[in-house]
């Protein structure tokens, strides 16, 4: 038996960062927040870091987004130098498929028939990721 692992996924955009959680006994992944970035501080890396110790996370999924063709973008290489700021903070990083995870969420969210945030949309793909590499993986 495996031993229970905690789960962050990070939908990572220029202003914005989506989080979800999850933990492999459960695999569900769950919305959690969404952070807002500053170029100047770079507050938004401290702030996942807060949450990778105070929710123990082990396991850290990253969106990846993709082009149409399925290559990578110059948000790739962003996304990707964007996770080197937690090589020491969890046990493993990893990347995960975004590709039309935002617009499943935002359907999502439409479905409501209520109001909704940019923020949510990106905490929403977030959770979508991360459901997708849960159900890919355990």
């Amino acid at each position: 038996m495996m031993s229970k692992k905690n789960l962050m996924c990070l939908d990572v955009g220029i202003r914005r960062i989506g989080v979800a959680l999850a933990d492999s006994a459960i695999k569900i992944a769950i919305p959690f927040t969404t952070i807002e970035t500053d170029e100047e501080t770079n507050s938004e890396i401290d702030e996942i870091n807060k949450i990778i110790a105070k929710e123990n996370i082990n396991i850290l999924v990253i969106g990846l987004p993709r082009n149409l063709s399925g290559e990578e973008t110059a948000q790739s290489a962003y996304t990707k130098k964007f996770a080197e700021n937690f090589i020491y903070s969890v046990d493993e990083i990893v990347f995960q498929d975004e590709s039309l995870t935002s617009v499943q969420a935002e359907n999502l969210l439409k479905s409501y028939k209520k109001p909704y945030t940019k923020g949510e949309i990106d905490m929403h793909a977030a959770t979508i990721i991360l459901q997708d590499y849960l159900e890919e993986n355990f």
